[in-house]
């Protein structure tokens, strides 16, 4: 099956009521565990490589990886996405490399660290959004700064995520901004701001209302009906995958994620695109602490990654069944790109008014 970009698969997803998890990857070993998980679930797939992915396995490699898994997974529509890119040429050059969606987070300043005011995250957030709808790619912007509503501190990720502390204003997104920021922009999809964070120290609590501010979800949905809004930092970091890391050498202090169910209810409110990375390396590490404390004498890597992309993959099973993702893929035929493009230019995709299916 062909690739699919962001767009088409949100609108789907919006169409049917379920939402898709996003999953970053660097290897192979990601990739495969992803990928037979959703073989197993029929669904659809969003791999999601940030500016340290590329880094670490270079895009050359990447992008061959994800021709063997297209290759390999044949009846499993997938999307390719970059994730917090910084600015324009990090986009484009993701497009070059088959990417067929990218996220151009102008929250931040350039250096990824320093929080941009409104007009510069409108300004290069439209300019990404024009240049990609020209070849069919879609785009996903963000509006507010993730970070933890406890602290005012956002962790970084791969080297993104502001430093200091900010207050509560900047760490919520605004409706109004955000219907205006869609109108400006023409984003297919925007990643809002509402107490999650990077990494896997999101919450020193079970979070509630105060520090998972789940009514901003409601609220923007209800000012923007037809723009697909996305959860970052949605990892729930398992407390049972928590306890075999910390059993076996592992010092992992107290934390709590974002809990399956509050994001089942985000789907229910419009939420369609999740993201998560630190479950599936939580899991995957704590697979390999296991096998180096219970079978000393092992050295063969095979043994120690073998455990682990099952245990990757038993995360992304549960997500897929979760969200209602499972079932969906085969109810999927990817829009070439190029037919992609000429919605866009025809405007019959303008993301505040217009689904695929209504184009």
């Amino acid at each position: 099956m062909a690739r699919i970009t962001l767009r088409q698969l949100l609108d789907h997803a919006a169409e049917r009521d379920y939402g898709v998890p996003a999953f970053n990857i660097n290897n192979m070993e990601q990739g495969l565990a992803i990928l037979q998980a959703a073989q197993a679930c029929d669904a659809p797939v969003i791999l999601q490589a940030s500016r340290g992915a590329r880094s670490y396995a270079g895009d050359i490699m990447l992008s061959k990886m994800m021709e063997a898994l297209e290759a390999m997974f044949p009846a499993i529509p997938l999307c390719i996405h970059q994730d917090h890119g910084n600015n324009v040429a990090t986009c484009m050059t993701a497009i070059q490399h088959g990417f067929t969606s990218v996220m151009m987070d102008g929250s931040l300043k350039e250096d990824a660290k320093t929080p941009a005011d409104y007009a510069y995250n409108a300004g290069i957030t439209a300019e990404v959004a024009r240049l990609a709808h020209m070849v069919g790619a879609s785009v996903e912007g963000e509006l507010g700064c993730l970070g933890s509503l406890e602290t005012g501190k956002g962790e970084a990720e791969d080297g993104h995520g502001f430093e200091g502390a900010l207050d509560r204003a900047m760490l919520l997104t605004d409706p109004d901004e955000a219907e205006r920021f869609v109108a400006e922009t023409k984003v297919d999809a925007l990643a809002i701001a509402l107490g999650t964070s990077h990494g896997a120290y999101k919450f020193s609590r079970k979070p509630t209302g105060d520090i998972l501010a789940m009514d901003v979800i409601e609220r923007i949905h209800a000012r923007l009906p037809n723009t697909h809004i996305v959860m970052h930092g949605s990892s729930s970091v398992p407390e049972e995958w928590q306890e075999i890391f910390n059993a076996h050498g592992g010092e992992m202090r107290e934390t709590y994620g974002v809990p399956v169910e509050e994001i089942v209810k985000g789907i229910r409110m419009g939420v369609r695109k999740v993201n998560i990375d630190t479950d599936l390396r939580l899991a995957a590490a704590a697979e390999f602490r296991r096998i180096a404390v219970t079978k000393p004498d092992e050295f063969d890597p095979r043994k120690f990654l073998k455990p682990s992309m099952d245990a990757m993959a038993s995360i992304c099973r549960a997500r897929f069944e979760a969200f209602g993702t499972a079932g969906q893929a085969s109810q999927i035929k990817p829009i070439p790109m190029a037919d992609m493009a000429k919605r866009y230019s025809s405007g019959a995709l303008d993301p505040r008014s217009a689904t695929l299916a209504a184009a």
